[in-house]
Formats: C-alpha cells, structure tokens, sequence
C-alpha cells in the first residue's frame, strides 16, 4: 500500500528521533520526511532508499520563521534535553517546553492533522520534581490549545537504545532493564523501560489515529 502523507520531525538526532525517521523512510504512507536540524546530517545517521528525506538546518531559537514547514499531515516533535547538558533550568526550559509550544502553535497555525510530542512518565505540573513539572505543565499547554484537536502525547519511561551521548540514569536502566521488566507488571508496568523503537511506533500509531478524518 503506498500512500501521499508528509512529515515533519523536529529532533531528528535524539535517540527515539532517529528511531522515528528510520521508521517513517521506511513507511509507505509517507512520500516526504523534512527534519528541521541544529546542523547537517551524516549521511550514515538514516537509511533513505526512497529518497523521501529532506534535511532543513535552522536556527530553533527562530522556530517561528520556518512555519512554512509545518504544512504537512503529520508533525512528530522528539525535542528534549537534560539539565546536565542544558546547563540551567532556564535552558532546559527553553528547549523542553518553548521549543515544543511553540512548534505545536505552529502545526495548529498551518492546520496539520495531528501533533505528536514526547513527554515522560509522571509527568505532572504539581510535581515537586523540576523535569516532571515542566513536562506536565507543557501537556497542559498543549492540550488546552484550542483549535488543535488532534495532539497527543507519549510517555515513555526510561529510553533503551544506544546514544552518542552518556546518561547515567539511561545506562542503569539498560543494565537492569530484563529484571525490571518481569517485576513491573499491574500498576507497575508504564515505569519499565523501553526501546526508542517501541516510542516510535508508538508515535506513528497516535498520528495515524488522530489524524484520521
């Protein structure tokens, strides 16, 4: 079956970003994957025997000059940093909520069929907890956006997978990750941690079925 749906990815380096674009090259419902970068891609990062990537280099503190972009069917945003490496909570902010607004403000001003975002497990806005508090009040953002009906978050715990950056908290969760994922079951289970590809199917998943008209 091939299909005429376009993508945007914004965080396309992350690790479940370049899960997520491996996976969108390889969809026959898409024709074209734009991914809007820092800097531009290796050529070995993505398998592409389609030719449907399409690499944009911009500045994200200028998000709102390449609204043009977010003319597509699906909008898929990977963006996230740590604190260790943003530097100041206020940097984090900036990335893990300013970028992820404003890009969701975007999609609704270009009338995308559906926005897709990462968000994480226990996120809440009451949380006491810096990271889960600014994930929980950009859900509330996002969802009380009006006039962008078809937005939907993930939440996955923590990410499995191999990064070209290190993550103490990741790398313990990787190590343990067969023991944690036969005693978290019930209740337990949404903590256990999982693939970046299992987040990216996930998030094609919600764009398929939000975006259905």
């Amino acid at each position: 079956m091939t299909g005429n749906k376009t993508a945007l990815v914004l965080g396309a380096t992350g690790l479940v970003g370049q899960a997520l674009v491996n996976e969108l090259l390889q969809d026959p419902r898409y024709t074209k994957v734009t991914c809007l970068v820092r800097r531009p891609l290796p050529a070995s990062m993505f398998k592409d025997p389609y030719s449907k990537l399409n690499p944009i280099v911009i500045e994200f503190d200028n998000l709102q000059d390449y609204q043009g972009y977010f003319s597509v069917n699906h909008v898929y945003c990977c963006l996230g940093t740590t604190l260790k490496q943003a530097g100041s909570r206020q940097a984090f902010r900036r990335v893990d909520f300013e970028y992820v607004h404003v890009a969701a403000q975007l999609t609704r001003a270009q009338r995308s069929d559906s926005f897709v975002w990462i968000s994480s497990v226990g996120a809440d806005a009451k949380s006491k907890n810096f990271y889960l508090r600014v994930k929980g009040e950009l859900e509330n953002a996002i969802m009380r956006m009006p006039q962008l009906d078809h937005a939907a978050a993930v939440r996955p715990s923590l990410l499995l997978g191999e990064r070209q950056d290190t993550r103490r908290l990741e790398g313990l969760g990787q190590t343990l990750a067969p023991a944690l994922q036969k005693i978290m079951v019930g209740p337990l289970r949404k903590y256990r941690p999982v693939s970046a590809q299992e987040v990216a199917r996930k998030m094609i998943t919600l764009q398929h079925f939000r975006g259905q008209r």
